[in-house]
């Protein structure tokens, strides 16, 4: 009876809040609050359990990848669309798709958490899979230091009753001390060592720059169970996996999201075994498109404006490297709420040399001064600071109505440019 009156109230508030436009979150939290064993009773009998995707840099590109391959092996794949990548945020996913009975029409879950707040939600059910991606210093108001998040990840591995998917590379978690006590089985994901340059860990983020990196293969043969991004060119990338060398021309923008891409597919053969069917993955991961907000491109009067999200310095960095400043109008909009992470000092570990010879044209945000500043000692130009980002948006589409657009945003800036170029874009059609 519990259970059936979360599912009823909790949809009841889901209808509510669509209606007004907002609050993904709050109907997982009334069912919660109901039912505190909705998740475990609505997701406990899954054919094929529960994947946990997490770690600091590309859990959404990476959980939406992962849902299209398994997909393209004829998978039923529930997961949190929205990005709400708290437990209460996966209640209110499964509020939209479960029937008045609790039941879920799906054969496996794959869900981005939060590193902190799958803590909770691995409590409540054990995951049969997780894919755990990277440590980097994010948000460090939030997790503190970057050894206590790969803690937290630990604990997300510890709990997982198959196989545990880890990013070979990275020094806290591609490591025997971090797998040696887990009962899982432990696979990899990883890059050749002619790309390392490339992918620096946390550790190695500030030795060397991005620039004159080698991408042919250089690197020995890897195991069986374990998947390789051996080289990129363009948008062309080469996986290794099972004994051989697989290229794919991606959709998918910036070298991280190739990286990105070698993790999902270590996730899926993992979870499909010697059933999975190679063509039809290849031609789902060469058709995933951008998530949300993540590379994305929205049309304005006909030209292109690509959104790209930065969080921390990492992140920020491979944005840089990936995308080609030349010929492109560059704004940049900094934002200091919750989900930004409130501390912004992250700025000053972030190298925007790559941004001098076209400048900035516009920076916006609640931290555009503190960005307008980083910039300047970075020798970048900039061509206008508004806080506003309405004002901003339009003042930046007016200046360069013409050619590529480039908008760096954090987080909430994102949605917020997100929107408002939606509300643009719209209003272009609708007078057309």
């Amino acid at each position: 009876m519990r259970h059936a009156l979360a599912i009823s109230v909790g949809k009841a508030a889901r209808w509510a809040t669509m209606r007004r436009g907002g609050g993904s979150a709050a109907p997982g939290l009334v069912a919660e609050r109901i039912d505190p064993g909705f998740l475990r009773a609505t997701l406990g009998d899954l054919p094929y359990g529960v994947v946990v995707v997490s770690g600091t840099n590309g859990k959404t590109t990476t959980t939406k990848i992962v849902v299209e391959l398994l997909q393209s092996q004829g998978l039923r794949v529930f997961t949190n669309r929205t990005g709400s990548n708290f437990s209460r945020g996966v209640v209110a996913s499964l509020l939209g798709e479960v029937d008045l009975r609790g039941r879920l029409a799906a054969d496996i879950a794959v869900l981005e958490l939060d590193e902190a707040h799958a803590i909770s939600f691995i409590a409540s059910v054990p995951p049969r899979y997780c894919l755990l991606l990277n440590v980097m210093r994010d948000q460090l108001d939030r997790f503190g230091e970057i050894d206590h998040t790969a803690r937290l990840l630990h604990k997300i591995a510890v709990a997982t009753q198959d196989t545990v998917v880890v990013n070979g590379d990275d020094p806290r978690i591609g490591v025997p001390a971090f797998t040696a006590d887990l009962t899982a089985s432990v696979r990899t994901f990883d890059t050749d060592p002619g790309l390392h340059r490339l992918f620096p860990s946390d550790d190695a983020l500030y030795s060397d720059t991005a620039e004159d990196v080698p991408t042919a293969p250089t690197g020995p043969p890897i195991n069986a169970d374990d998947t390789r991004l051996v080289s990129i060119e363009d948008h062309t990338a080469v996986f290794g996996f099972a004994g051989q060398a697989h290229t794919v021309q991606l959709q998918l923008e910036g070298v991280h999201n190739y990286l990105n891409a070698a993790a999902a597919i270590a996730l899926t053969r993992a979870v499909v075994g010697d059933r999975l069917d190679t063509p039809a993955l290849l031609r789902a991961l060469a058709a995933v498109k951008p998530a949300f907000g993540r590379g994305e491109t929205i049309m304005v009067d006909g030209q292109p404006v690509e959104l790209v999200l930065v969080k921390n310095p990492a992140g920020f960095r491979l944005s840089l490297a990936s995308f080609d400043p030349a010929d492109v109008a560059t704004m940049i909009v900094i934002n200091d709420d919750y989900a930004d992470g409130r501390d912004v000092s992250w700025l000053w570990d972030v190298g925007f040399e790559r941004l001098r010879e076209g400048g900035v044209a516009m920076v916006s945000g609640h931290r555009c001064w503190d960005m307008a500043l980083r910039l300047h000692y970075d020798q970048v130009g900039f061509e206008s600071v508004e806080e506003e980002r309405g004002p901003a948006l339009d003042a930046f589409l007016a200046a360069h109505p013409q050619g590529r657009k480039r908008i760096f945003v954090t987080y909430t800036a994102m949605l917020q440019i997100r929107d408002l170029l939606g509300e643009r874009a719209y209003v272009e059609a609708r007078v057309s």
